[in-house]
């Protein structure tokens, strides 16, 4: 029993390493460019996606514009809106696989990932990544805890994913426009990802959490890569969607200072407003309400929005 549960830290230990490699570095550097990687930091952070998870960059960023994109309207490859909570997190990984091996969307959402040659030698090869990871554990752990902290990992790691999409678009608080939502237990178990309300208002925000009291995980580790000169934060302030920023408006009664004016019609609510930013003390004051008081008028998604690359 005592070796067992080694292999069940070890297995968590290594889903958590995969978490935190799927939101600093497939979500905040590759897909949203929120932050940008010192060279060396960036092929390190790309070797150990590769053998943690066996995830293409390339496949998970097109995927993921594309949520972006058609967010819980016809397009969206996991919406829990239109396909159902248990959909989603059961099977979240069979429809990320289904738009990631669609030619169109990695055409249209990927253009700009370029294919090197670690990637045809190395890391468009998932499943040697993965091989090759496991026999890292076996070397370290003996075959059969190795084969436990993999399923460990494996599972933890799955439903994890699956939680993001699936309770991020049914479950929690939405002080933002849209279904996303916002969880603080989510976002201690995913590195932030469970602020998935603050996310799609912002989605270019290295910064997950944007009240106080909201807690980052993954925000404290690109602080703290950014003491070491190992990355760069795209944006000082927080520089919202059109949908978001109309919503604070609508709060506040006006226009928000140092911030781009909302386009006219219905604009996706995933489009970045502009180059302004809304200043740190009038996002406390918006948002700093008491709990139960914090949801802005929603708009939900309609079939209308027109897809939008971000």
């Amino acid at each position: 029993m005592p070796h067992l549960l080694v292999a069940v830290i070890v297995g968590l230990a290594v889903c958590q390493l995969g978490l935190l490699l799927t939101t600093l570095y497939l979500h905040r550097a590759v897909t949203h460019r929120a932050v940008s990687l010192a060279p060396g930091f960036a092929f390190v952070l790309r070797v150990l996606v590769w053998l943690v998870t066996g995830i293409k960059p390339r496949e998970w960023a097109a995927v993921h514009r594309r949520h972006h994109a058609y967010t819980d309207v016809p397009g969206d490859p996991h919406s829990p809106i239109l396909d159902g909570y248990w959909k989603v997190q059961l099977f979240n990984a069979v429809l990320y696989r289904r738009a990631a091996h669609d030619p169109e969307t990695l055409r249209k959402y990927s253009r700009d990932i370029k294919v090197d040659k670690w990637d045809r030698a190395l890391f468009d090869h998932g499943f040697l990544g993965l091989a090759v990871g496991g026999a890292i554990l076996w070397l370290a752990l003996g075959w059969r805890l190795a084969l436990a902290a993999a399923g460990v990992h494996v599972v933890s790691y799955l439903v994890l994913n699956a939680a993001i999409n699936a309770i991020g678009h049914r479950f929690g608080k939405r002080p933002f426009p849209g279904f996303a939502t916002n969880n603080q237990w989510l976002a201690l178990l995913t590195w932030g990802e469970g602020f998935h309300s603050n996310h799609h208002a912002a989605p270019t925000s290295a910064r997950l959490s944007f009240r106080r009291g909201q807690l980052d995980p993954g925000w404290w580790v690109v602080q703290l890569c950014q003491r070491l000169h190992w990355l760069q934060v795209r944006h000082d302030g927080i520089h919202f969607t059109r949908a978001a920023q109309a919503a604070l408006e609508r709060q506040t009664g006006a226009h928000l200072p140092g911030a781009a004016a909302p386009a006219a019609g219905k604009p996706s609510p995933d489009v970045p407003a502009g180059e302004g930013t809304v200043p740190e003390e009038v996002l406390s004051r918006v948002l700093g309400v008491p709990a139960g008081e914090e949801r802005l008028p929603e708009t939900p998604p309609t079939e209308d929005r027109k897809p939008q690359l971000v």
